[in-house]
């Protein structure tokens, strides 16, 4: 197995407030401690509007982590193409592609919070076609060294050459949140890898690799296991008693967002169903769902749990780390070194 990071970098840090932004340098200190320790990627959210100082400037947060780092593949989770010109996204990206020698996942997707489709004055309805819509015109500025015009839904471009070009070929690839079969199926189709949430079960990942399997191979396109990514949140526990206690901290935690992305009557922004699986909306109604598949426990719980995500096909998770960089050493020391393999580990070592 491989692991990464999923992380949420804020402004502030502790007494320290968001005008210092040293919540920011924490987050670069706290992965370049990771590439160390042997972590293969760490992926970094894009929010806006939260009122808590959440990191809405991903692409430059990671162009900094570029230039700290050597090894760890750099992912946004997920940059939200509703939110952007899709022109200027690309060329930001193929920026920092270049910046991190080909480094980049590009992680992308459609939205699902109220208070940003509120903010932004973008009607949720909308959401899939700007999404398309995006793809299109940055997989064409990617790939092509002509000049094109596009006349779109949503965007108008005319006469353009779209620089620089990235360092991957043909572009860094894309990773799109999914959960509902639906979803599952036009990811794969489209080519792009999978990001499976941090709230389903083991056996229901099992069930959602293998529907991405069998649409890849419907469509001719290979599939290896380290297309998909399964997020988990992490907190190694000294006793149970710490760890209930751990889990209630991050039920609250949860609850903040869940608030932010509902809209005033109850309901999410997003159409019940049409993501079904890949937020946290999926798994609010009931009490203690977004917490009972964290990996919460002690080294030998947390191992049994990783055991059954890889007995379910899972060979690459990526960790929201409680605690810190304790917690980070803990896991890379105690628990890593017995489920990554032989190659993995020669190639951290370099």
């Amino acid at each position: 197995m491989e692991f990464g990071l999923f992380c949420s970098a804020q402004a502030n840090s502790g007494a320290f407030g968001p005008e210092t932004g040293q919540g920011f340098r924490d987050y670069l200190e706290f992965n370049v401690e990771a590439e160390a320790l042997g972590f293969h990627s760490s992926f970094l959210v894009e929010h806006h509007f939260t009122g808590w100082n959440q990191v809405s400037s991903t692409l430059m947060l990671l162009t900094a982590l570029a230039m700290r780092t050597t090894r760890l593949r750099l992912g946004s989770a997920v940059m939200v193409l509703p939110w952007h010109n899709p022109v200027l996204l690309a060329e930001q990206a193929a920026t920092l592609d270049l910046i991190s020698g080909g480094r980049f996942d590009f992680g992308i997707g459609k939205g699902y919070r109220h208070s940003e489709f509120n903010g932004f004055q973008i009607a949720p309805e909308e959401a899939q076609g700007r999404f398309d819509e995006a793809v299109e015109v940055m997989t064409r500025a990617f790939t092509t060294r002509q000049r094109f015009s596009h006349h779109g839904r949503f965007w108008h471009f005319e006469d353009i050459v779209v620089e620089p070009p990235p360092a991957q070929e043909p572009h860094p690839p894309f990773w799109v949140a999914a959960g509902s079969e639906a979803s599952i199926r036009r990811a794969a189709a489209s080519g792009f890898n999978l990001i499976l949430d941090q709230y389903a079960s083991a056996e229901t990942l099992g069930a959602r690799i293998g529907i991405y399997k069998a649409e890849r191979d419907k469509h001719g396109l290979r599939f290896d296991p380290g297309q998909v990514v399964v997020a988990r949140q992490l907190y190694i526990a000294r006793d149970e008693a710490d760890k209930q206690a751990a889990l209630a901290r991050q039920a609250a935690y949860t609850q903040r967002t869940v608030d932010v992305s509902r809209r005033p009557d109850g309901q999410g922004a997003i159409k019940a169903g049409s993501q079904q699986g890949s937020h946290v909306l999926a798994y609010a109604d009931g009490k203690g769902r977004t917490e009972e598949n964290a990996l919460y426990g002690t080294p030998d719980e947390i191992a049994a749990m990783l055991d059954d995500l890889r007995r379910a096909g899972v060979t690459y998770v990526l960790l929201t780390v409680a605690g810190g960089a304790p917690q980070l050493r803990r896991f890379a020391n105690e628990i890593m070194p017995g489920f990554k393999s032989a190659a993995s580990a020669a190639a951290a070592a370099e």
